[in-house]
């Protein structure tokens, strides 16, 4: 059942419940939602921008997570819909127009495509792009005779992703052969090289998805008990500073808001969950994009027709996407840089068109948790 709060002429918030809500809930919610009122009717026939049935956005689930610790239980979805005024844009990727508001803007109607059996795995490659290398096609096939039967189309495609460059590292980590000579080692190891030798203050690296280093003795002043009430005292600790980089590039150019976010939540989630679990402090973001022409200007180039989204957008949408992830966690975004580049080389014209965005940030933990057990 889905109930709505707010005012009909700028912005709904409609909860999505298992049951009626009572008059306590309905109280709660109200306060909740800014001190509007709970609108009696179950269907708003008038348009309304709002997120993708099939799309839960981060702010519902911080909103649901809210309601739980307000003692409320059997909210679902909470979303926000914004009142159309046939002036307002929107972005389409994330969100949709809604005609009228009723008991079904959450409901998904979409049924499963059926399974198709690839018979000819270089085509469907080519076809769906999947970037599949000729030595992966040729396991593929042989892959498909052992087995006796056809690939099917979700099984070739989930490969092309798990087996990537960006989940795997095959490059990275393979071997490579330079003018017939073997290199001792891959360029990972290479990498991996510098912190071995020179290990200084580095505590754990690259075994997890975030390096610690030895940070200072710190004084805390906590609960003895995490799991139920207790008396706060002081202790001290042997901590470590956490630190992450993590890069959203393709996303943010195709859409930079959600972009930058998730590229910010990537390098949160994996702090947090470095060694034994740490917590996010403060971080960063780097771009680099085409000129973005502040007010039409041309720096010497004429406005190309973007592919996805124009530079000026990419910067100004995701730096609010990685400084509102952040904000959902409470860590500030305190820093970063910029870099745009333009070059024309005889009748080639060079930029960054596809955009490097880069989320960093720093935290700490304690040392006796920096490295996970079996």
């Amino acid at each position: 059942m889905i109930h709505f709060f707010g005012n009909t002429d700028s912005k709904i918030f409609a909860v999505y419940t298992n049951n009626e809500l009572n008059s306590e809930t309905t109280s709660k919610l109200e306060w909740l939602f800014g001190g509007v009122n709970k609108i009696e009717e179950k269907e708003i026939n008038q348009a309304f921008v709002g997120p993708r049935a099939a799309m839960i956005t981060p702010w519902s689930t911080n909103a649901v997570e809210i309601t739980q610790n307000m003692g409320i239980s059997g909210i679902k979805r909470i979303e926000e819909f914004i009142f159309f005024n046939n002036k307002n844009s929107f972005d389409h990727m994330t969100n949709e127009l809604y005609q009228k508001l009723d008991q079904n803007i959450f409901t998904v109607n979409i049924e499963p495509e059926d399974s198709i059996e690839i018979t000819n795995i270089n085509e469907y490659n080519k076809k769906e792009g999947l970037a599949l290398s000729d030595d992966e096609i040729v396991y593929l096939e042989d892959l498909s005779k052992k087995i006796n039967r056809n690939l099917t189309d979700s099984e070739v495609f989930g490969f092309s992703q798990v087996n990537s460059e960006h989940c795997r590292h095959k490059i990275f980590n393979g071997t490579f052969i330079i003018n017939n000579i073997k290199k001792e080692k891959s360029l990972f190891q290479m990498i991996k090289q510098t912190t071995k030798l020179n290990k200084n203050s580095v505590v754990s690296a690259y075994k997890d998805n975030v390096a610690f280093i030895q940070g200072p003795k710190v004084q805390q002043f906590s609960p003895t008990l995490s799991e139920k009430p207790s008396i706060y005292k002081d202790s001290t600790f042997e901590s470590v500073i956490s630190i992450k980089a993590e890069t959203h590039n393709f996303p943010t150019t195709v859409e930079p808001f959600s972009g930058a976010a998730t590229g910010s939540g990537g390098e949160i989630r994996d702090r947090l969950a470095g060694g034994q679990g740490s917590i996010p402090l403060a971080g960063t973001a780097v771009y680099m994009t085409p000129y973005p022409r502040f007010n039409n200007s041309k720096f010497g180039f004429e406005e190309r027709k973007w592919l996805y989204q124009k530079p000026i957008d990419i910067l100004i949408k995701a730096s609010n996407g990685a400084s509102d992830f952040g904000n959902k966690f409470g860590q500030p975004l305190i820093s970063g840089s910029l870099l745009t580049f333009e070059h024309k080389e005889g009748n080639k014209l060079l930029g960054f068109d596809k955009v490097i965005m880069l989320a960093g940030g720093i935290g700490y933990g304690k040392l006796e948790h920096s490295k996970k057990k079996n």
